[in-house]
């Protein structure tokens, strides 16, 4: 017998939210509630079909399964066989996983359950240390190999390992919670399914236990600040030999007397004075390799200008090359000046035309023809 459609049964499209579904139900239920209509059977079994309709479609992960799978998402399969296995499923757990994805499915915990943990570090390096690149020795202080029993977890050298009596050896259990069956990884061997019957007294049974180590990275030129490093199998140890975690290096950058990074980009804010804007010159910068670079700046230059010196930037992270140095000119009135300096600008004040300065003579113009004079 066929069945029919929930979203038919509330009178609600597919795409309904929350709230349109909640008010469908509620008018839909007063309108066939048993007591309004002296126990007719008709009225009392839609309204059986109603409540369930909204039972499902209230609940997310109902609705979503229902979405996929119609009614054969509440079927237990009989008659018709198992619908879960027909669509390819090994129980409701798989079509949970296919719908919400491994982070909410308990299977993924529980798969890696002896696994380590990644580990974080948080290191800090000059802007020379990123541009070349090095080799930097970290201090940990995370759980390793137990050195005692040599990561067995066991007090004698033979193995004490004894399936779990709880999960019996599955390292899973189950637990029926409503609609819903919810697994979770066994309490008892912490989803390994094994349990140890003599442990080891260094570390427990585990296998491992808090150590501190030193370790060699190689930090590769060109990183930049909130760049992570993975070093594959140097996180915490697995429990009883068991894969180890992995450790992410995140680097910080320190600030720099004198450059600034914008991406692959040097930038350097540089004063220069009023003279040597007005007629050239250049000025020398210390690379970031250790040579000097030398800037010119032609005549007339503005303040705020940049001057763009390519090559002598940073390192490109896991490519070849470098990035530009960039000098944005800052040019600086004098404060402090002789009584011949003054005089010597004071008779140059007194032979411009005004066309030393296109710039000024323009704005004044325009300024002039807002007067109206």
């Amino acid at each position: 017998m066929a069945e029919t459609d929930y979203y038919q049964l509330l009178g609600v499209q597919r795409g309904a939210d929350d709230g349109a579904i909640k008010a469908a139900y509620r008018k839909a239920a007063m309108e066939c509630h048993p007591d309004r209509h002296g126990g007719c059977t008709d009225k009392e079994a839609r309204f059986k079909a109603i409540s369930q309709a909204y039972d499902v479609l209230k609940d997310p992960q109902k609705r979503a399964a229902y979405d996929r799978f119609g009614h054969a998402a509440f079927q237990n399969g009989g008659g018709g066989g198992d619908p879960f296995a027909e669509a390819g499923f090994n129980g409701f757990s798989d079509i949970f996983s296919s719908i919400f994805g491994e982070f909410m499915d308990p299977r993924g915990q529980r798969q890696n359950a002896a696994r380590g943990a990644d580990l974080r570090y948080d290191i800090e390096l000059s802007l020379e240390e990123a541009f070349a690149g090095l080799e930097k020795t970290v201090t940990l202080d995370a759980l390793g190999k137990c050195s005692k029993c040599e990561g067995r977890g066991c007090a004698k050298a033979d193995n004490c390992a004894e399936t779990c009596g709880t999960c019996g050896g599955a390292g899973k259990v189950r637990a029926q919670q409503g609609f819903f069956v919810v697994e979770r990884g066994c309490p008892t061997c912490r989803g390994s399914g094994q349990v140890i019957s003599d442990p080891c007294g260094n570390c427990g049974g585990e296998g491992r236990a808090l150590n501190q180590r030193k370790l060699s990275v190689n930090i590769p030129a060109g990183v930049d600040e909130g760049t992570r490093i993975r070093v594959a199998g140097e996180g915490e140890a697995g429990v009883r030999n068991a894969a180890s975690g992995d450790l992410y290096l995140f680097v910080h950058m320190k600030r720099h007397a004198i450059y600034a990074r914008e991406g692959t980009n040097l930038i350097a804010e540089c004063p220069v004075s009023f003279t040597t804007a007005a007629l050239g010159g250049s000025i020398t910068l210390p690379g970031i390799d250790g040579k000097p670079v030398e800037i010119k700046i032609p005549a007339g230059l503005q303040s705020g200008e940049q001057l763009r010196h390519r090559g002598s930037g940073m390192s490109v992270l896991n490519g070849r090359g470098r990035g530009d140095m960039i000098a944005r000119v800052l040019v600086e009135t004098p404060t402090r000046m002789s009584a011949a300096q003054k005089k010597l600008l004071e008779e140059f004040r007194g032979s411009e035309t005004g066309d030393e300065c296109p710039a000024m003579k323009g704005f004044f113009a325009r300024v002039k023809d807002m007067f109206g004079a």
